[in-house]
């Protein structure tokens, strides 16, 4: 492991703190509740993307072991082709300034507030569909087992990893705590901010994600 794959790691990881599901809602759940339930919101945000980062690391080096030659294939590139088309596709439905010319009203994304079982439950949802369109981390999966690093070494940077994705809301949250009414009504600006681009968020994320899918397909199946 060097100090290279250790900073485009880092950077990585900073990117996908910057994320809806990393800083977005925990914004939110800094002014609406207390700070333990945020925690409770952070831990299990943490676990999920761990437990995915080992299922995904232990299922790609499988399958790339084992299928490796299919997921070449010109089948899987006409899947992948078409899952890219179809989220790009989708980005649009999220789209502000295209709902605003067909009459429809913005969609807006503000999570409520709620008890412990509430913040999982936010947390795992909020993960589940961000997952797939988190193009750093599953770039930094990626490289890791690219590099085929020892469960030794993976393990513990993984959990470094998805560490690092919830150190803004930590730092914020310690601003909170010592800069108390100071902090808060710029946190509300950001909240308003957040509220109001939510929309144009969700419809970037997944049209980049689609692009990128497509774009990757498309050279072996009309360019090769």
């Amino acid at each position: 492991m060097t100090i290279g794959l250790m900073l485009t790691l880092a950077a990585l990881a900073l990117v996908d703190s910057t994320s809806f599901g990393t800083l977005g809602i925990p914004v939110y759940l800094l002014l609406t509740t207390r700070t333990s339930r945020l925690l409770i919101y952070l831990v299990t945000v943490v676990g999920f993307y761990f437990l995915v980062g080992v299922g995904l690391m232990l299922g790609l080096s499988t399958v790339v072991d084992n299928f490796g030659q299919a997921l070449e294939s010109q089948a899987a590139h006409w899947v992948q082709f078409a899952l890219g088309v179809g989220l790009f596709a989708l980005s649009f439905r999220f789209d502000p300034k295209r709902r605003a010319k067909l009459g429809k009203p913005e969609r807006r994304f503000e999570p409520r507030a709620g008890g412990p079982r509430t913040m999982v439950m936010l947390a795992l949802t909020a993960g589940l569909l961000e997952v797939a369109t988190m193009l750093p981390y599953l770039a930094a999966v990626g490289i890791m087992t690219t590099a085929e690093l020892p469960p030794g070494v993976w393990v513990p940077l993984l959990g470094a990893y998805v560490l690092v994705m919830i150190v803004p809301t930590l730092v914020l949250l310690a601003l909170r705590t010592a800069a108390g009414e100071w902090l808060e009504p710029k946190l509300e600006r950001l909240r308003a901010w957040l509220a109001k681009h939510s929309a144009s968020m969700v419809s970037w994320t997944l049209a980049i994600a689609g692009f990128l899918l497509a774009r990757d397909a498309a050279v072996p199946l009309f360019f090769a």
